[in-house]
């Protein structure tokens, strides 16, 4: 772990100039973020760009997240903004441990760096997503439900829908919705667990009705993967037509509580397999980029 440590302080210390701590005051409170724009920001000021915020798990911070995920490679390749927020005491507020409207304001947050983005940065407003691990991914899903007006589409990594996200939802607005999960997830579980989460099979399901989607559910498609890959994944998606807010679930079978196509050693935890089959950051952008508020 000390190893670990060194590594994420030497890197931090290396961030390109592409990539700003920036940080706002809310509810008199000192918050951070990370932003990172591409280089196509500076070399194309007429171009508004998309944005993505990628929320940490529990535990983690704005920086391991940006390391660990490596979504500024992506954002490189598709010219996309990437906002790696920080969590008061590195968590987030999705009713677990602390109470669900009175506990630390995220969403809030969310809407006051939303706001201070679209002051300084060319955003452009119909292609706003949110993504996260763990307890990042429960946390994106809140945005989901919550503020559905400004998120035009949801990834979550490792977490499927929380129940108390499920037992405040009122807002009827469909939000795209990709949600990944890995079959052998040891620390939140494919199956779900009863009075905190949903099965990622049940979060499929009740976006797919949230959303408006009628019909069987699609059958799973095996997606071809790297020989000697212990993973194996499938992908359903079903949509409500033409514009429509698609749900997607892909599951990773013997995956563990892991970012698909990570590097495995900037966790340095025994938390499972990682698939080689995918790279989350791509199958979510082509995801993300199919939808618009």
């Amino acid at each position: 772990m000390k190893c670990l440590i060194s590594l994420l302080v030497l890197a931090c210390t290396s961030i390109p100039a592409l990539a700003q701590v920036t940080s706002i005051v809310h509810k008199d409170e000192k918050r951070r973020y990370i932003v990172y724009t591409p280089a196509a920001y500076q070399s194309q000021p007429q171009k508004t760009f998309p944005v993505v915020f990628n929320f940490h798990g529990g535990g983690m911070s704005m920086a391991e997240q940006m390391l660990y995920t490596q979504m500024n490679k992506t954002a490189e390749r598709h010219q996309f903004i990437v906002v790696y927020p920080q969590g008061i005491k590195q968590d987030w507020n999705v009713g677990f441990g602390m109470d669900y409207l009175a506990g630390t304001d995220d969403v809030g947050f969310t809407q006051a760096m939303l706001s201070k983005l679209k002051q300084d940065y060319r955003i452009d407003e119909q292609r706003v997503y949110a993504t996260g691990l763990s307890r990042g991914g429960f946390f994106a899903l809140r945005l989901a439900a919550e503020l559905p007006q400004q998120f035009a589409a949801v990834a979550a990594v490792g977490a499927p829908m929380p129940e108390p996200v499920v037992q405040h939802h009122q807002k009827t607005d469909k939000v795209g919705m990709l949600l990944i999960q890995g079959t052998a997830d040891k620390v939140v579980l494919f199956e779900g667990k009863a009075a905190s989460y949903l099965s990622a099979e049940g979060t499929f399901d009740y976006w797919r009705r949230h959303n408006g989607i009628d019909g069987a559910r699609p059958q799973p498609r095996l997606l071809p993967g790297p020989a000697g890959d212990a993973t194996q994944v499938t992908w359903q998606e079903q949509g409500s037509g033409t514009g429509g807010a698609s749900v997607a679930l892909l599951t990773v079978k013997e995956g563990g509580h892991t970012w698909p196509g990570a590097d495995a050693f900037n966790i340095g935890l025994p938390i499972g397999k990682t698939t080689r089959a995918i790279d989350a950051n791509e199958v979510m952008w082509e995801f993300f980029s199919r939808h618009r508020r």
